[in-house]
């Protein structure tokens, strides 16, 4: 099967064929490809993938998540209970470079389309599969979605209301379902490299779950470090070695790293380090600050010291935060911007450097990969597909003329 011609998003991986079959969320990990210029062909079946429907906003009948998740693809259907269907699948999947299973463990294999039947097809095929738990394991099986792997993984933890209910708190990262298929992308490209020096192809599986917990590994390997005794392992000569509470959770009682509030809004503080402690007090005018308080030369957050913090509370309230922004620059302390998900559009250095894909290109705007090329942004993908939308192209592609098409739709090839 021919390449197809270059398209408006041709790009790095102009050269490389992915063959996703996906449901829901776990198909980002071919939107990477699609990005960096990849031809990515979802096959669906006849009843399409239902992320089409899925969660809010809902744009012009159609949701953000398919909008996002599937921009830059193609997407044919086939039927894959259908003999002809299962055959063309094979077709497409010959001078393919990935498979991309992004669903259930196996789910291919019911069809007779696992990798030990492809691998005949195409020896140098990478056959991925990301699901939620991974294709092993206690938890293979179970139903899931969504931010199932961050409570997994221990990263969102439950809140109770002034009523007493548990609840799911209002702001949490979504590491594991936007992590792994980064994960897996990352190790899908090392796997085409390989097939494509040795000739030979691979199985690779991912778990949202893993990625979940990868991503957090300061935390988790810090509890692990904090199982050996105290005369191996202790907290930072700044805290007089006291340990603190794994990952950022120590920050809590911070000083110097810590957010405080602007006159129009909030900045992060972050001079833990005594030179960049010194050069905010030297620009403030309050060198008492810092002959009081020096600090240690790295690391010191001033943990506790609320007389301090009061001083700083006092001192931050004077100007805005873009005040505080050219302040950090001039006199080279550490001050951080604080956006939220509503205002970062606002944001001058994401304007310069991210901005959105406009609404006309993609049916709403959307964020780029971030990401550049000789300087250069990467081009903006085409809008994600209705189901089935490339059907008669793709066909055409692999060298069926019109009535063969046509018989491959009365036998129900394509659902």
């Amino acid at each position: 099967m021919p390449k197809a011609a270059a398209s408006p998003n041709a790009g790095l991986l102009s050269n490389i064929r992915v063959i996703e079959s996906s449901l829901l969320g776990p198909g980002h990990v071919a939107t990477f490809f699609a990005d960096l210029g990849a031809d990515v062909i979802k096959v669906e079946s006849p009843q399409g993938d239902y992320i089409r429907q899925m969660t809010w906003p809902i744009i012009d009948g159609v949701s953000l998540l398919h909008l996002h998740t599937h921009r830059g693809k193609r997407s044919i259907t086939l039927n894959l209970k259908n003999e002809e269907g299962v055959a063309l699948y094979k077709e497409l999947v010959r001078d393919a470079d990935v498979v991309v299973e992004a669903q259930k463990p196996g789910a291919l294999a019911s069809f007779g389309l696992g990798f030990d039947v492809l691998r005949q097809i195409n020896p140098k095929l990478v056959f991925a599969t990301l699901s939620g738990y991974g294709s092993t394991g206690p938890y293979r099986d179970m139903p899931s979605h969504g931010i199932a792997y961050d409570t997994w993984a221990g990263i969102v933890q439950p809140v109770v209301d002034d009523d007493g209910f548990c609840r799911i708190p209002p702001t949490m990262p979504n590491v594991g379902i936007n992590v792994g298929p980064m994960i897996a992308a990352m190790g899908i490209l090392a796997g085409i490299l390989k097939a494509r020096e040795t000739g030979e192809g691979c199985e690779m599986e991912f778990a949202q779950s893993d990625a979940a917990a990868y991503m957090d590994w300061y935390r988790i390997e810090s509890e692990r470090a904090y199982l050996r005794p105290e005369d191996e392992v202790t907290g930072n000569p700044a805290d007089n070695f006291e340990r603190r509470p794994a990952g950022l959770a120590g920050m809590w009682e911070g000083v110097r790293y810590q957010m405080y509030e602007a006159s129009d809004g909030h900045v992060l503080f972050m001079a833990s380090e005594q030179v960049f402690w010194r050069n905010f007090c030297q620009g403030v005018d309050r060198m008492d600050l810092f002959e009081r308080w020096p600090g240690s030369k790295y690391a010191d957050h001033a943990k506790g010291n609320t007389e301090l913090q009061r001083e700083l509370q006092t001192i931050f309230t004077t100007k805005t935060c873009q005040e505080w922004l050219a302040f950090s620059e001039e006199h080279v302390t550490t001050i951080a911007p604080v956006n939220t998900p509503a205002n970062i559009g606002d944001d001058p250095q994401f304007q310069h450097r991210m901005g959105f894909y406009p609404t006309n290109a993609l049916g709403c705007e959307q964020l780029p990969l971030p990401a550049f090329v000789n300087g250069e942004p990467l081009p903006c993908p085409t809008k994600a597909p209705t189901v089935g939308e490339h059907t008669e192209e793709i066909m055409a592609e692999i060298g069926k003329s019109e009535a063969d098409i046509a018989a491959l739709r009365d036998s129900g090839a394509f659902g």
